[in-house]
């Protein structure tokens, strides 16, 4: 995909933060969107309620991490850097973070079958239905660090690092009791992912028994057919 000019990129972020406020992917000001340009990144301001953004006062800074211009950014910019850096090794055409507070999906860390697993990697769902399989992938389940702490960053670099590594590149990870952190290629890729895995906790949740995964045949015909990565 061609890579957006830096107006497309902040129309684009506005656009989809006000569909995903719209909609009740993100409340409040909670949230954030992010783009990688060549000479640098767009990133939605600290506090700002994404419903109401501005393409004007977004913040943009420099490769380097160093603001530039706009309003003050979100202090998640050291996050989304850290994704960047990692998951374009595996996929060189992630321009798009997101990162919301889906109450679904923030609903399964509160579980104590996913908080308290003893497997490992831990993962928020198994291949539940054959979207969520194509579309977004494994979502390993990071520790509760505080907003911002730098552990949390190292433990989503290291979750991507590793699934790249052993060939299933992610596209997703979970801050438990946080939210999701999503990548793709633009903000309307993005946000497909996104509104994938919370439709998938959503189902999740609404679902009182054990959930069965698709099996190892399935999963292989998703494989086979779509070049599904799980």
């Amino acid at each position: 995909m061609t890579a957006l000019t830096e107006n497309q990129a902040r129309e684009e972020i506005c656009r989809v933060g006000q569909s995903l406020f719209a909609r009740g992917y993100v409340h409040a000001t909670a949230g954030n969107i992010s783009v990688r340009l060549d000479d640098g990144f767009l990133i939605t301001p600290t506090d700002a309620c994404l419903g109401f953004l501005d393409p004007a006062r977004l913040s943009k800074l420099n490769l380097q991490g160093e603001q530039v211009s706009g309003d003050r950014a979100s202090k998640t910019i050291a996050l989304h850097t850290r994704i960047y850096a990692a998951a374009r090794q595996f996929d060189a055409h992630i321009r798009c973070v997101i990162h919301t507070h889906s109450t679904h999906c923030v609903a399964l860390t509160l579980r104590d079958d996913v908080t308290h697993t003893t497997a490992e990697p831990r993962e928020l769902l198994p291949a539940v239905t054959p979207y969520f399989v194509m579309k977004v992938g494994h979502v390993p389940v990071i520790d509760y660090h505080r907003p911002g702490a730098v552990a949390a960053a190292d433990a989503v670099e290291r979750a991507i690092l590793r699934y790249g590594q052993q060939g299933t590149p992610i596209r997703a990870v979970m801050l438990s009791r946080l939210g999701p952190n999503v990548w793709h290629d633009s903000p309307a890729s993005a946000m497909a992912t996104l509104e994938e895995l919370e439709e998938t906790a959503r189902l999740a949740t609404l679902t009182p028994a054990p959930i069965s995964p698709l099996s190892q045949t399935q999963l292989q015909e998703l494989r086979d057919a779509f070049g599904a990565r799980w």
